[in-house]
């Protein structure tokens, strides 16, 4: 069973949601203010947090950001009213994995929560030859089984996002995927005028894998393209 935590003032939301996520055999737990949604947030573990914007006292934006510092792992869909493309950037920038506007399709929210439960269960498809499921370039080791990253032997701690980007990416090195591609292939859908968002998730890989990111080792840029995984390693 998976469990979820709604953070959403809006009780006739909240209703809705349980009713729909009940249908998935989720167990659902509510919290109405951001505060109280940190303190359970950092204490127990979910599945997926479902996340409104405009909340009492701390705003989602906010809250959001903070559970990112704890937590890199567990998928967060800001669900909220606030629909411009800034919002949204944002959202997506400070560590959400989905975000939908509000009024939302009932059937397009149960897909996209149903698509985020499999990415978190399926393991990643990988050729044959690489079905041990262990990548190791240099320093730098990926374990897709256990969502594992390492440099060094240290275990880096990347979001959801990040580590299946650098999956991706390291799966299929000298390939050259545009920004709107790895949208398509890593979120599942588009995020038609979105592509920067990527720029923001690589630069943050970057930081934590590359000793210079002026002079990437592992993620480079293939101009008037995107970006590409080393070959060379």
């Amino acid at each position: 069973m998976n469990k979820v935590l709604i953070i959403e003032d809006d009780k006739k939301i909240v209703e809705l949601l349980n009713i729909h996520l009940g249908d998935l055999a989720c167990e659902v737990i509510h919290k109405e203010n951001g505060k109280e949604a940190l303190q359970i947030a950092a204490r127990d573990k979910f599945d997926l947090i479902i996340l409104d914007l405009m909340l009492p006292g701390l705003n989602g934006m906010e809250v959001c950001r903070r559970i990112r510092q704890h937590d890199q792992s567990t998928p967060i869909m800001i669900l909220s009213a606030k629909s411009e493309e800034i919002d949204k950037v944002l959202g997506l920038e400070t560590g959400a994995d989905d975000y939908m506007t509000k009024p939302f399709s009932v059937r397009e929210l149960t897909a996209r929560v149903k698509a985020i439960f499999r990415r978190r269960e399926e393991v990643v498809s990988v050729p044959p030859d690489t079905r041990k499921g262990l990548l190791r370039f240099g320093e730098l080791e990926i374990d897709i089984d256990k969502r594992k990253v390492a440099l060094n032997e240290e275990r880096i701690d990347l979001s959801p996002k990040e580590f299946e980007l650098i999956t991706l990416l390291a799966m299929n090195p000298g390939r050259s995927y545009s920004r709107k591609q790895l949208l398509n292939l890593v979120w599942s859908y588009d995020f038609d005028g979105y592509e920067h968002t990527v720029n923001s998730h690589i630069n943050r890989l970057r930081g934590k894998i590359e000793k210079n990111i002026a002079q990437p080792q592992y993620i480079l840029t293939t101009w008037g393209v995107g970006y590409r995984f080393n070959e060379e390693l």
